[in-house]
């Protein structure tokens, strides 16, 4: 049986169910190509016919297509061997590629697209994203980009593109596409099971027409009992999340949204308070003001107490108790803006997550979406101190950085210290898995110093064995026991002098934290 995703793809953008506005942009991107000659990034959850409707336009447009979506192919000597050449030179028929800003016959261009565009950070040693953001600012042809999360993309990248979000597919809009697809294969329905096949599938079409095949496959008709599909584990995106809180469900349904996100509590409340008021009137803000404030209050007590059972309460006052603030659905298209919580600059974002991803043996994504909010929420504001200190020193982070973990100011004298503390403990983990290097080091110039002064061997060695203070050697800051150990009377080490306790005290804690 062939693949009805592909059989019933569209042919053209009018076919294109569901994202009515996204699709009118991109025609209109494509019609007005001569005169910005911009790429454009098609971004949005998988399955919502990105993809699709970037070769419908290309057929609306008369135009050939170029595509790469392997992730072995994003080298820069693979994409500019491919893609590159059919950006800059000819079609793939030999004629010759639109020259001019306003000139060039727009049938014999080619549309190159390239999936995935979110997913290659893995290629960074090879020039793959490089690559492609020099492609898209230097390109002869029209480019689409294709991403399920535009914020995993680089700035340069980002910054270069124009941007059309394709938003999930709504369950009515998915309906209408599942009974097109039984009525040509002549296969008799259930409204009701198409109806539940697109709820399951939460807004992804692909997947609704996968199921529908399976369910119809050596049937001549589909009931509510050949569906069987189960709940997808699909994550819903920060975007949908806002739609389904500020403006269309429930409270109890926001709540359901809420542990569909892939997000920590104190997030999700931060993205929900800075877009509240493009989309709420003023009463509604108040009560949802409200709401909020009780959620703030919740993930202070799990920062205090690091109990996070609290993190449930913390979620129904800022999904289900903001959405319950709202008077009625809310219809439109609002561009959701990221909270100040974010780094102004990606360079910092990418540093902390390549140094946790590097020293805690996972990948970027997993470093990204799983470690990073945690240690956030575990260092709010740098506290517990100790432990912000840990954190630093386990990845060696400078003011930028535990700012940007911590939410932090990144001049203040408090963060400023913490990495001050933090390089302290670094250089005595550096000394104590040295076995002695330092040490001899340190003794050799201490003898050295010794002859400078007149004094024998001997008695150096003495002043050494007893641990007795001497003004002409030059002293470890940290009382390390480079050249003794401060002793009391019956010869016992005095115990946490050069803090070393600790710091193995909060690696510890950090790494079954981690």
């Amino acid at each position: 049986m062939a693949d009805w995703t592909e059989t019933y793809r569209p042919s053209t953008l009018s076919e294109v169910r569901g994202n009515d506005k996204a699709r009118d942009a991109f025609a209109e991107w494509a019609r007005t190509w001569d005169d910005h000659r911009e790429a454009v990034v098609l971004h949005g959850s998988p399955g919502v016919g990105k993809t699709s409707a970037a070769h419908a336009l290309a057929n609306d447009m008369g135009w050939e297509t170029v595509e790469l979506n392997a992730s072995d192919q994003r080298t820069a000597d693979v994409i500019e061997r491919f893609a590159g050449r059919a950006a800059r030179n000819a079609t793939l028929g030999g004629s010759a590629a639109g020259g001019g800003a306003s000139g060039g016959d727009t049938a014999s261009r080619q549309l190159v697209i390239l999936d995935e565009a979110d997913n290659i950070h893995g290629n960074y040693d090879r020039g793959g994203a490089s690559a492609i953001t020099e492609l898209v600012k230097e390109s002869g042809q029209p480019i689409v980009l294709i991403a399920n999360d535009y914020y995993d993309m680089s700035r340069g990248l980002r910054n270069a593109t124009r941007e059309i979000e394709f938003r999930d597919v709504s369950a009515r809009s998915i309906v209408p596409v599942l009974r097109d697809v039984c009525r040509k294969e002549g296969i008799e329905f259930e409204p009701d099971a198409l109806e539940r096949i697109a709820e399951r599938n939460r807004g992804d079409l692909r997947g609704a027409i996968n199921d529908l095949q399976a369910a119809a496959e050596g049937r001549d008709a589909v009931t509510v009992d050949d569906v069987v599909t189960a709940d997808r584990d699909k994550a819903m995106g920060l975007f949908p999340f806002l739609d389904a809180v500020l403006k269309e469900e429930s409270a109890e349904e926001a709540l359901r949204s809420a542990y569909a996100v892939d997000e920590t509590p104190d997030d999700l409340t931060k993205w929900i308070e800075h877009n509240l008021l493009d989309v709420y009137e003023p009463a509604e803000a108040v009560r949802a003001y409200d709401f909020l404030a009780n959620a703030d209050v919740w993930l202070g007590r799990v920062r205090a107490t690091q109990n996070y059972s609290y993190w449930r309460y913390a979620t129904d006052n800022a999904a289900a108790g903001v959405a319950a603030a709202r008077d009625g659905t809310k219809g439109g298209w609002t561009r959701y803006s990221r909270p100040q919580f974010w780094s102004s600059t990606d360079a910092t974002a990418d540093e902390v997550v390549g140094r946790i991803a590097a020293e805690s043996g996972c990948s970027v994504s997993t470093a990204r979406r799983e470690v990073l909010p945690f240690l956030r929420t575990v260092t709010h504001h740098c506290k517990p101190r100790e432990l912000t200190v840990a954190m630093a020193a386990a990845y060696d982070l400078d003011e930028a950085g535990v700012a940007f973990v911590t939410g932090s100011g990144e001049s203040t004298n408090k963060v400023e210290s913490i990495v001050a503390d933090a390089q302290a403990r670094r250089d005595e983990a550096i000394e104590d898995h040295a076995e002695g290097a330092f040490a001899g080091a340190t003794r050799t110039a201490d003898e050295e110093s010794d002859e400078t002064d007149g004094m024998d061997d001997s008695a150096a060695q003495t002043d050494t064995d007893d641990g007795s203070a001497n003004d002409d050697r030059p002293a470890n800051d940290d009382g390390s026991e480079t050249v003794g150990t401060a002793g009391d009377a019956d010869g016992r080490e005095q115990p946490g002098d050069d803090g070393s306790e600790d710091a193995d005290d909060g690696q510890a804690g950090l790494s079954d934290f981690v």
